[in-house]
């Protein structure tokens, strides 16, 4: 556990609890982002929340922060197993994490934080993850400003195949910067940015990809929190509409073979004066901007269980599908890992690593968290990258399994307390063990297609 929470008060809630008395708002979901980029929680009835929820809080199984993608119920966790009997983390509702959705009739989100039975904040939840680290930027006088850059394929919906084993994409061809699209993929994005305009956060542009029914939306930068519980927001609802549309969004990775979905990360510092940190003169790079690249490259080999939590994340780092494949950075080089970006004191860092499955709160503790210690330990990034770097046998390799990854945290020469923390470190950690033993003993359709095409 971690420090004791804020405690809500009268004033927080007024806006929710008008939409209430107007009859705007008659259910509230109260939600927790669980380590697989899940809302996790209840839907209570407006009066209720409002009464009893908002200042009382709730509950939930603490099971619910340590599961795997199929939500089983697992040993090895501190936080929740048999051991421990499965008991309960109270949630309590967060004042500054109130949304009412679009895209479902009158009723509103709010975000709550997992606390202990020792009252303080539960750790290893990935939105307390984020916030240490955010909490770590404000000590040193640092606000960071971030912008998700996400990736997603749409398919059609087929009633027939309920495991989604033979999707078809909205559209079969490149499509990469088009504005011809499809009619019912123009009614999705034009459904999609009305809700996500109405709750206060209007995307900032949305395109088509180059790969078969693959979409990219950019949103506008701001605060890191903020951004994780917009994103997961964002996710929620493009799955709810592309259902009511007939379709499948997939959030995969690497959705099928030789296609990768990114998350990219763009990353801004500024200093308690509000001056862009990284802000360069006369073309330089000040020093803060290549000390945190420096760090990047040093702290993330350590780091891809948090970036990259399944063995899908690791098909993406293919060469040519412009993921990363090796540790380098260059200046809008988009084949190295961390791309600078941007001129003078627009100028920000790229986090290129993490894929469409990435847990947003997890990859931007990962990210800022690299960012310090490179500032820290004023670490010195090699020469920027000029052309390709995938397959450089010189340039560090990104970890090529989730098993790479898991031994490169063990690894890392940093301690765990620097970093992430020793409890949060073993619980994801746990978690991995869990993903890979999985796929360990899984036969899949590619065992018996190659076994049978051989038998």
């Amino acid at each position: 556990m971690s420090r004791a929470p804020r405690q809500p008060e009268a004033s927080d809630f007024v806006a929710l609890c008008d939409l209430v008395d107007r009859g705007a708002v008659d259910t509230v979901m109260l939600a927790v982002p669980d380590m697989q980029s899940r809302l996790k929680g209840k839907r209570i009835d407006a009066d209720h929340f409002v009464d009893r929820v908002a200042f009382g809080g709730s509950d939930m199984c603490a099971y619910v922060l340590a599961t795997d993608i199929d939500h089983r119920a697992l040993d090895g966790f501190a936080l929740a197993s048999a051991d421990t009997g499965y008991g309960d983390v109270s949630l309590l509702p967060d004042p500054g994490a109130v949304y009412q959705l679009g895209w479902m009739k009158r009723t509103a989100l709010v975000f709550a934080d997992a606390i202990g039975h020792d009252g303080g904040l539960v750790s290893v939840a990935p939105r307390q993850i984020l916030q240490r680290q955010l909490d770590r930027l404000t000590a040193r006088g640092i606000t960071a400003q971030v912008g998700l850059e996400t990736e997603f394929v749409l398919s059609y919906a087929d009633a027939t195949d309920p495991h989604h084993r033979a999707l078809r994409p909205v559209f079969d061809r490149n499509l990469d910067y088009a504005l011809d699209h499809p009619r019912l993929l123009t009614r999705f994005f034009e459904d999609l940015q009305e809700c996500l305009g109405a709750m206060g956060w209007p995307v900032e542009a949305v395109k088509t990809e180059g790969a078969p029914g693959q979409v990219e939306v950019t949103f506008p930068h701001g605060d890191p929190l903020r951004a994780a519980d917009l994103h997961l927001l964002f996710q929620h609802g493009a799955r709810t509409l592309a259902e009511q549309a007939g379709l499948v969004a997939n959030f995969m990775a690497a959705p099928a073979t030789g296609i990768g979905s990114s998350c990219h990360i763009h990353l801004s510092l500024l200093d308690r004066d509000k001056v862009p940190l990284f802000a360069e003169t006369e073309g330089r790079m000040p020093d803060a901007a290549r000390h945190a690249v420096g760090g990047l490259l040093e702290t993330l080999p350590h780091l891809g269980l948090l970036y990259a939590p399944t063995v899908n994340s690791y098909k993406r780092y293919v060469p040519g599908t412009f993921a990363p494949t090796t540790f380098t950075w260059g200046r809008d080089n988009r084949t190295c890992a961390i791309r600078v970006v941007g001129r003078g004191e627009n100028l920000h860092l790229e986090n290129r690593l993490p894929g469409a499955d990435t847990n947003p709160y997890l990859a931007l503790a990962a990210t800022i968290a690299a960012v310090l210690a490179g500032l820290d330990h004023k670490s010195e990034p090699p020469q920027p990258y000029i052309g390709s770097a995938f397959d450089d046998p010189e340039a560090p390799p990104v970890p090529g399994s989730l098993q790479e990854a898991l031994d490169a945290l063990r690894d890392c020469p940093l301690s765990a307390q620097d970093l992430l923390t020793a409890d949060v470190a073993a619980h994801y950690a746990t978690a991995a063990g869990h993903e890979l033993a999985v796929h360990r003993t899984t036969v899949t359709d590619l065992d018996l297609y190659r076994g049978l095409a051989t038998a």
